[in-house]
């Protein structure tokens, strides 16, 4: 007979390993070169951003469709309604949010800024669960380290590299409104952008993140001395303290191309890899290529289906597209109009799996 829980065991080990913890430390590695990152041009951000999103980025997101199967199991619901009904979500909540940016860009780049930093803290919390951690037993706890997890890509950049950080802004705004660059009627759009990167806000930021961080850190270490698992609060801290580094001293485009292919988008398609009875087999083998193989099959469609989704937004926006910060706004609004329903596929997942309860993600 086979041991159903050792093999659990083993191939969340290998999850854990190769899609969270060597990439965290192969970016620890990193932050010398993020360092020097802000000498080079945008560009190198821009094509960093790029090439991250090609390899895994858009891919991490693209099973969504095959995750209530999975989740539930074949006998209480078919491939037919899983397919039907994320594609249905996908349609109308992606919808609305490019109709949202055509309608009002600014109010639309804040709420994808505010969506991603839940979606990635959502994603490290999952991470950090699947790996068994028992530092984070609360509700509370959890959503704290979701706040300071998703901040430090979302946050510490305005507080670092406002500049850059801004005219990432004006490009997504400058497809759907002139003024955002400085065109006609500049006073509405340039004054709300002076405001969200100014001064008084960055340090409003960053004293939040801080003081986040801080807090969290010190509940997990409280967890600790009532006779919590070290190791795990030691590496949460650890994982923390590189984002502060990754993120404080490297160029906010690059730095978010790194983060979004290496960090965010391995953790997911690491958990997703467990959610496929064949593909969990194979990793608790040992075979990590193997269940990456069925993962890359059954996410190769609607890939390119997100590819399709970048060509048509370009299409679609009153500009154009003409230079490189234009092809990584479009990236972005595309980007933005797949996470919302991603988030609420995530979120269900995250619901089904208990993440949010003691003892959860079984």
């Amino acid at each position: 007979m086979t041991d159903a829980g050792g093999d659990d065991r083993a191939a969340r080990a290998i999850v854990d390993g190769w899609f969270a913890r060597y990439p965290a430390i192969a970016m620890g590695a990193l932050v010398p070169l993020g360092a020097v990152t802000p000498l080079f041009p945008v560009e190198v951000g821009v094509a960093t951003f790029a090439l991250g999103t090609l390899v895994v980025g858009m891919a991490h997101g693209a099973v969504d469709h095959l995750v209530p199967l999975r989740a539930v199991g074949v006998g209480r619901t078919s491939l037919r309604r899983s397919v039907a009904t994320v594609s249905i979500a996908y349609a109308l909540l992606g919808g609305a949010v490019v109709a949202a940016f055509f309608v009002a860009p600014l109010a639309a780049f804040v709420g994808f800024v505010g969506l991603t930093w839940i979606h990635w803290g959502q994603g490290d919390v999952a991470a950090l669960v699947l790996a068994g951690v028992d530092h984070l037993q609360s509700p509370g706890e959890r959503a704290l380290t979701l706040f300071v997890r998703g901040g430090l890509p979302m946050g510490v950049p305005l507080v670092s590299h406002p500049e850059e950080y801004r005219l990432v802004a004006e490009w997504m705004i400058g497809l759907f409104a002139a003024d955002a660059t400085g065109g006609a009627g500049t006073t509405g759009v340039t004054a709300a952008l002076d405001s969200l990167f100014g001064p008084s806000t960055r340090l409003a930021v960053g004293v939040v993140m801080a003081v986040a961080t801080l807090l969290s850190m010190a509940l997990g270490y409280r967890r600790v001395r009532a006779g919590a698992d070290r190791r795990g609060w030691l590496r949460d801290a650890g994982e923390t303290g590189v984002l502060w580094a990754w993120f404080l001293l490297a160029a906010p485009v690059f730095a978010i191309g790194v983060y979004f292919a290496a960090w965010h988008s391995l953790r997911h398609v690491g958990r997703l890899t467990l959610l496929d009875e064949e593909s969990a087999r194979r990793l608790a083998e040992g075979d990590v290529r193997g269940a990456l193989s069925r993962f890359g099959r059954d996410a190769a469609p609607l890939t390119l289906g997100g590819f399709l989704v970048v060509g048509g937004v370009g299409l679609a926006v009153p500009s154009g597209v003409a230079a490189p910060g234009d092809v990584l706004a479009v990236s972005l609004v595309a980007i933005a109009a797949l996470t919302l329903p991603h988030v609420v596929v995530v979120a269900w997942l995250d619901g089904k799996q208990r993440m949010w309860r003691p003892g959860g993600s079984n």
